[in-house]
């Protein structure tokens, strides 16, 4: 599992001021325990565009992305999952401007991982990796996909979105 300052050398300094009290708030909405790591991230970077390419919701924006796109992905029959803030439902945190959707799906025990809607492939993606640890493979290239892309030098450009 990563801590936010192994994030440093890839997205540099944090852009938010710990907004993950508020990501917390949200989750305590919907009677759910996010996991740590995604909490602390996305409370130090969320709300962010990741090199024009993975847009990652945090405090401003994860409820409102949840209500509207969850609800078209829950109605998918390529996503096997009800999606926040339906009870029990997986948390869509992101996307790509591939049209990709990037979630967090409940395990059992706590454990969160990630998953993808990979639109162009209309298909669903598991991974066994857990928010930080995925997110960082994905941000250095280490993933073995060929659905993101060979990143420029580190650290990437974010653009905020306040939401």
């Amino acid at each position: 599992m990563k801590a936010v300052s192994d994030f440093i050398p890839l997205l540099g300094a944090p852009v938010r001021q710990d907004e993950g009290h508020l990501i917390k708030e949200i989750a305590s909405s919907w009677s759910v325990t996010l996991p740590e790591d995604f909490i602390a991230i996305a409370g130090a970077y969320g709300d962010a565009v990741v090199s024009d390419y993975i847009y990652f919701c945090g405090a401003r924006t994860l409820r409102r992305y949840a209500d509207g796109m969850g609800r078209q992905l829950e109605a998918s029959r390529t996503v096997p999952h009800v999606v926040l803030p339906t009870p029990g439902g997986a948390l869509v945190w992101g996307n790509t401007i591939e049209g990709d959707q990037l979630f967090l799906v409940p395990r059992g025990g706590g454990t969160w991982t990630v998953s993808a809607f990979r639109r162009g492939w209309a298909d669903w993606h598991d991974t066994d990796l857990g928010f930080s640890d995925w997110f960082h493979l994905a941000l250095t290239g280490g993933t073995a996909t060929d659905w993101l892309p060979e990143w420029e030098p580190l650290p990437h450009p974010l653009e905020l979105n306040n939401g």
